[in-house]
């Protein structure tokens, strides 16, 4: 059904046959493409690519960071086991939900683990693309269990060719979805045979995966011994350090005393591996263990002081344990601030444009350019966007400053970032709120864009911390108060310069201030992105209010690049429902995959419309164009819209919604028509 040409009409016979779409990767009542796992050996030994579930394939490459995840020597790692998983997050185009559990803290954590008890665990793409963004590597899980994963592991460890040919399956998963590895967790004892050529299994996994897939980790959980008995140790030693050695790290159960950690420090089997040692912590507390729950940070500063990794399993339990689901980003924040000091920030790196919202990717609402475009609740970690620090700071004088998100009002998304505080009397010079920390190559001429809302008695602007080793013109790092903004030099005969240059002014209709600025500085690199506070009255003491709804940071030149067109629109798997509608009787409701082709990089998200061209009544005018939702990635799945009885004509339209933050002209938007007729009656 593909054409070049945006003008030739797909055409489909209206059948309500069955949907011949494969159930797994499909909702069967609504066909919404879905995510999930594997189940058993045969079902991954016959995996093959074009089983792959298209709608889940990560949109988002892995960011680099700084500093890199191998020169890191004190990792963290979160392995997600919550509520047996696939849960709000199977949706990969998200769902309506009240009261989601979402995870926005990355730049304290470097690896993320989707672990299920599904033998093979294929991270949701939503988690994939929101962890990508901060430069965090996703790993899934393989995992065999008790009776049932004794034979299975019988089965693929009894020669080299066995293991091999899951190895390799494992790998072309991961590559064709766009994650990074997997934790290996055997929890059955193995026969000697088995336990034998587990290592040589690990290796070449480790192996292929590195081939494969750049920055990839496979890593081993403490269970079997090299024996092949079931046996967790809590730590790494003589039992188990064969697998240590076939992969790239090992993550210990959880009850380990402090004596266990000392005694590892001096352990010659580290091999100088120490930063790949993840030391468990389960946050429930589950067992005999050290911290846990609001205490988990006490097992952290016992693992720091002896200069190991970290691996916190089940920080959901903010989420699971806490019945007031309203109070669930308080509690996120509460749980992870007491954890801070013993967590590393890293700083993902970001080519120009650079632009975040602030939006955790979910809400109460949706804005768009700080207007409310619907007014319901909604999930989609996939919409997350990079995510800003959050802080508490007391300040001399009894003052203080605090971050946080706030889902009352937005300028894109669901969310914008608040500051609060008070400044003391005493206090004259600016209050600062870190709000970013980035890797970021400035260009010669940066356009900087801030949108904020703040209370009265204040004044705001945007404060930059730059560091370049050789070129910028103040050595190590230093503050560059952004200039205000020209248009010289830009090219202003160009539409994409003037339409930027529109945003720019004191007010939006939502009470937004929009200030626009110019950085000019050669060979720099952005380290901090913060936002100045200052009194523009006399001294006195003076409450703090701003709400953040928009940075966003642009190569100058690049206005002056043409955008791109949306290509090849195409649409097929159609499936056709009867349906309650907003009439009495059956509604006709159409199901349809949409493909096109555009450069996902250049584009925040893409919004999908429709409308009506033509019906059985002629005298009824052709339809608006009405937005059915939000794409992020080049496949938007349309489910149970509801169109007017056949025969009819309709157009899909799709818009993307680049980075630089201007509106694209339609001209550039994607456009296909699908004509439907009633089936003929025998």
């Amino acid at each position: 059904m593909d054409s070049s040409s945006v003008h030739e009409v797909v055409h489909e016979v209206v059948h309500f046959d069955s949907s011949a779409l494969p159930a797994k990767h499909h909702d069967p009542d609504t066909t919404e493409p879905i995510s999930c796992g594997l189940q058993t050996l045969e079902e991954l030994l016959s995996w093959k690519r074009s089983d792959a579930n298209l709608f889940n394939v990560a949109a988002v490459p892995l960011a680099p960071r700084d500093p890199p995840l191998a020169a890191s020597a004190r990792r963290t790692l979160v392995s997600h086991d919550m509520m047996g998983g696939y849960l709000d997050d199977r949706f990969t185009q998200g769902t309506h939900s009240d009261a989601p559990y979402a995870f926005y803290h990355w730049q304290y954590i470097d690896i993320f683990n989707y672990f299920t008890h599904n033998m093979v665990t294929i991270p949701p793409v939503v988690w994939t693309n929101a962890a990508h963004k901060h430069g965090v590597v996703v790993l899934g899980t393989f995992i065999t269990e008790w009776t049932d994963g004794a034979v299975v592991c019988e089965a693929f460890l009894k020669d080299e060719e066995s293991y091999r040919a899951v190895a390799d399956r494992l790998v072309q998963i991961s590559h064709c979805y766009g994650f990074d590895g997997w934790l290996i967790n055997i929890e059955n004892s193995l026969s000697e045979g088995a336990v034998k050529n587990t290592p040589l299994f690990l290796q070449y996994l480790t192996e292929q995966m590195h081939e494969r897939v750049p920055g990839s980790l496979v890593l081993w959980y403490d269970s079997v011994l090299e024996k092949g008995e079931l046996k967790w140790q809590n730590e790494l030693n003589e039992s188990n350090r064969v697998f240590f050695g076939a992969c790239d790290g090992f993550f210990t159960n959880y009850n380990w005393t402090e004596q266990s950690l000392e005694w590892m420090t001096g352990y010659s089997g580290l091999d100088g591996r120490q930063a790949d040692v993840y030391v468990g912590v389960d946050v429930f507390a589950r067992g005999k263990v050290v911290g846990g729950m609001w205490e988990t940070n006490k097992a952290l500063e016992i693992i720091r002081k002896h200069n190991f990794s970290v691996a916190l399993f089940a920080p959901g339990w903010v989420y699971e344990t806490l019945s007031d689901k309203t109070q669930f980003r308080k509690n996120q924040d509460k749980f992870w601030a007491l954890l801070s000091d013993f967590l590393s920030i890293h700083r993902p790196a970001s080519p120009l444009p650079f632009v975040s919202s602030f939006c955790q990717g979910f809400g109460k609402a949706i804005y768009r350019r700080g207007q409310l475009e619907a007014s319901r609740s909604w999930f989609n970690l996939s919409a997350q966007e990079v995510q800003p620090l959050y802080n508490n700071t007391q300040l001399e004088g009894g003052g203080w400053l605090s971050s946080r998100s706030c889902p009352d009002d937005a300028w894109n998304g669901g969310c914008s970032l608040l500051l609060e505080g008070v400044i003391p009397a005493t206090h004259t010079s600016p209050v600062t709120a870190k709000i970013f920390s980035l890797d970021v190559i400035l260009a010669p001429k940066t356009l900087v864009t801030l949108i904020y809302k703040s209370s009265p008695g204040i004044r705001i602007s945007l404060e930059l911390k730059t560091t370049d080793p050789s070129q910028c013109t103040h050595m190590n790092v230093h503050d560059v108060k952004v200039p205000p903004v020209s248009a010289a030099g830009l090219g202003d005969g160009l539409e994409s310069v003037s339409q930027f240059f529109q945003l720019c002014g004191n007010l939006s209709a939502g009470g937004w201030t929009i200030g626009c600025s110019q950085l000019e500085l050669r060979g720099c690199a952005l380290r901090e992105v913060s936002v100045s506070i200052q009194r523009d009255r006399e001294a006195q003491e003076t409450p703090i209010s701003c709400r953040v709804g928009e940075i966003l940071l642009m190569d100058g030149a690049s206005l002056q690049t043409p955008p791109q067109l949306v290509k090849g629109l195409c649409i097929y798997d159609v499936v056709w429902l009867r349906g309650a509608g907003t009439s009495t009787s059956p509604c006709l409701h159409l199901n349809a995959t949409m493909h096109w082709d555009y450069p996902t990089e250049f584009v925040r998200h893409f919004r999908v419309y429709w409308r009506r061209l033509r019906g059985p009544d002629p005298r009824i005018p052709p339809g608006q164009l009405a937005l059915m939702g939000r794409a992020y990635s080049n496949f938007y799945r349309v489910t149970e819209l509801e169109i007017p009885e056949a025969p009819g004509l309709l157009e899909l339209v799709v818009e993307p919604v680049i980075r630089k933050g201007f509106p694209l002209p339609e001209s550039h938007w994607g456009r296909r028509s699908l004509s439907y007729t009633e089936a003929k009656t025998k």
